[in-house]
């Protein structure tokens, strides 16, 4: 299997992509910087940032990196600059507390996340890529979302007036997967798994990869929840009883599905190249060979919303922001699917 787009011929010329600058005492000004910085060797799509000017200018001063950076009030004046980095600013200001997050900035961050959602989907921008927030300072302010994913959902749910059901879908050089279940302890995962569950995210999946990604007719291949798939019952009922009668709707919609698959024996490079995704039943059944075979490039993609959105697939890593060992790498693999995937469905809508 090849992970990513397989795009068609599409228009070379497309909207920025609005990048929300995320937790101001982590990385994300610091890959921000660094993939501005490289942008032409890398050959990376026009990117503008939401946040404020002075954590940018500070952060690429402690970096020794040259930021010219030019604040622009919307999506149209931003391919006004050619040799300056771009930057929306937001109304409320953040203030540098060094390499610690503090609840004061989350006014700024949560800002930079609803600018972003409501200027992509006033066609201002073809994507937004989000930089990684930390949930504890936000929890700290107030903020009653479990994370981005859910938030974004909301603020869908706000603009178009219609119900948004968000998949997360981690996506690497080597494997996409999706968790079914995401946030929550391991004991409750068994109690949340339901047919509708399943059926409802595997359909949002396949959906995704055949408007996003171009996977006409893409495999599913679904985990099971038990050591050994359940092993005919012995070890758990869930393969019998939810995630099998799951798997024949999808197939009777028309939807390539196979499994229960045992998990262990599901993610080696044979096993891969039968499948385009797969959708595994929690958090870690999905997240720990995705991030195993490709930690550095993997990107955090959301399906079912009304925009592109990605993300780059690490945290804020508060604990080396400012030292020059953060890496670029998942950033800009973020960056290049959003104009992957925006070039695909530009694509479509002229074809």
């Amino acid at each position: 299997m090849t992970v990513g787009t397989n795009n068609k011929n599409s228009p070379a010329s497309l909207k920025s992509i609005a990048v929300s600058i995320g937790e101001p005492a982590g990385i994300g000004p610091d890959i921000i910087a660094q993939a501005w910085a490289n942008r032409l060797s890398l050959n990376l799509p026009h990117f503008t940032v939401i946040g404020d000017l002075a954590i940018l200018e500070r952060r690429a001063e402690l970096l020794g990196i040259d930021l010219p950076l030019r604040a622009v009030e919307n999506g149209s004046r931003a391919f006004d600059c050619h040799d300056e980095l771009p930057v929306i600013e937001l109304a409320s200001a953040m203030t540098d507390t060094g390499k610690i997050a503090q609840p004061q900035n989350a006014n700024g961050v949560i800002e930079a996340i609803e600018r972003g959602v409501n200027l992509v989907l006033a066609g201002e921008f073809c994507a937004l890529t989000t930089c990684p927030i930390n949930k504890k300072s936000l929890y700290d302010s107030g903020f009653d979302f479990p994370g981005h994913t859910e938030y974004l959902a909301s603020l869908s749910e706000k603009h178009t007036g219609q119900a948004v059901k968000p998949v997360m879908m981690l996506a690497g050089p080597e494997l996409r997967s999706v968790p079914v279940t995401i946030h929550m302890p391991l004991v409750q995962v068994p109690g949340t798994l339901n047919h509708d569950l399943i059926l409802d995210v595997s359909r949002i999946t396949a959906k995704g990869l055949r408007d996003n990604f171009g996977i006409h007719d893409p495999v599913l291949a679904i985990a099971g929840l038990n050591p050994h798939a359940g092993e005919e019952g012995t070890m758990g009922l869930e393969e019998i009883e939810i995630i099998t009668p799951a798997i024949k709707a999808m197939q009777k919609e028309g939807i390539r599905a196979v499994g229960p698959l045992p998990a262990d024996t599901m993610f080696h490079e044979s096993a891969r190249k039968a499948y385009d995704v797969a959708i595994c039943m929690y958090h870690d059944q999905a997240l720990i060979p995705a991030k195993a075979l490709g930690f550095d490039e993997g990107v955090n993609v959301t399906l079912g919303l009304p925009f592109i959105r990605t993300s780059p697939d690490h945290g804020t890593a508060c604990e080396i922001a400012g030292s020059g060992k953060a890496r670029p790498d998942s950033f800009v693999a973020a960056l290049k699917m959003a104009a992957d995937m925006a070039r695909y469905q530009s694509s479509e809508g002229a074809s």
